[in-house]
């Protein structure tokens, strides 16, 4: 690790905050919603954003908005990412979440998304480095007076042929954003190829805020690699926790110790699933619940105990469910059957 780095193990300050830790769970839209990002932090993540939340006053008030704006019962600090193209709409959406309960806004520039892209907001605001400044800078000053941080997530850029990540990091920090994330893929790679972190180095190297590498961090060694070559202050991972949760503790034991944390056992994830899933319920109630919950389970399933067979059987009864009680009989009955064969969680690689 570069010198001066952190020790790991150690709080990090975020603004008023101090952060139990340096491991942040990513914003991912349909994915960290209050029950994921609750199960996250209990495992060992000491930081969530929440799934992006529109900039546009006319969705204010729809369902899926307010699901995604609600925090009740979350562990704070409470942090918002919001999105759109327009500097007064962007800085509206911030009070509109600061008065709802919002103690740190994020501002999406790295969605690479055609639904998002497609209407300049997301990652195509870095093509225009003005207007993407000029939201930064509303937003900023409509939290200054609530004390509330902003902080900015974005990529390296548009395309191979248009890096512009450093400049707007330099922008966004003289604007008063208190922290940097960079997934490190331009928008035109969307999640192909590999993520590469010495643009976030870069970053690193040329300002006095912390910043967070995002990308491609999907095991305890790849999260040390990451934080000895860039530098960075913190990771943060998405992707790789779908499914697997527990990726924190283990990536939080093995920083702080070199040693790898013994796999959890049965008992342990069948309890996780069963406390997501009764969370996720209490969200969205039955209908949808028991269909939003089913990508979730599917993605477990690739970490089950057991043969690709019995996970496929598992997916299968999961789907065919259509109430939160049959749908919760179906994870009972294949860890109870998993108990009885005395069997340790096979983690996938």
């Amino acid at each position: 690790m570069r010198p001066g780095a952190f020790v790991f193990g150690s709080p990090m300050q975020l603004g008023p905050f101090l952060l139990p830790n340096h491991l942040f769970v990513a914003p991912m839209a349909g994915v960290t919603d209050r029950p994921f990002r609750r199960l996250c932090k209990r495992l060992g993540a000491g930081y969530a954003v929440s799934e992006m939340v529109t900039s546009r006053p006319e969705l204010r008030d729809s369902l899926k908005t307010s699901r995604r704006a609600n925090h009740a019962g979350e562990p704070g600090p409470i942090a918002v990412q919001i999105a759109g193209t327009d500097a007064d709409m962007m800085a509206e959406a911030a009070r509109y979440n600061i008065e709802r309960g919002a103690q740190i806004i994020d501002i999406n520039m790295g969605c690479p998304a055609k639904k998002v892209c497609n209407k300049w907001a997301g990652s195509a605001l870095m093509q225009d480095e003005a207007l993407a400044i000029g939201i930064i800078e509303a937003v900023v000053r409509a939290c200054q007076p609530h004390g509330v941080p902003v902080t900015l997530k974005m990529r390296t850029g548009w395309c191979q042929s248009a890096k512009n990540a450093p400049v707007l990091a330099r922008a966004a920090e003289s604007a008063g954003v208190q922290m940097l994330t960079i997934h490190g893929r331009t928008r035109e790679q969307g999640y192909k190829g590999q993520a590469e972190h010495d643009t976030v180095a870069a970053i690193k190297a040329s300002v006095r805020i912390p910043v967070v590498a995002n990308g491609d961090i999907d095991s305890p060694e790849k999260a040390r690699d990451v934080f000895a070559i860039t530098g960075c202050d913190a990771v943060m991972i998405g992707r790789a926790a779908q499914g697997r949760p527990w990726l924190f503790r283990e990536v939080a034991h093995f920083l702080a110790t070199g040693e790898h944390l013994p796999p959890p056992t049965v008992a342990e994830l069948r309890q996780w699933l069963l406390d997501h899933l009764h969370d996720h319920y209490d969200l969205y109630g039955e209908y949808t619940g028991v269909r939003t919950a089913r990508k979730h389970l599917g993605w477990y399933a690739r970490c089950l105990p057991g043969s690709a067979a019995r996970a496929a059987l598992f997916r299968e009864a999961i789907n065919r469910s259509e109430s939160c009680e049959t749908q919760l009989q179906c994870v009972r009955a294949f860890f109870d059957e998993s108990a009885r064969d005395d069997e340790l969680l096979t983690l996938a690689a």
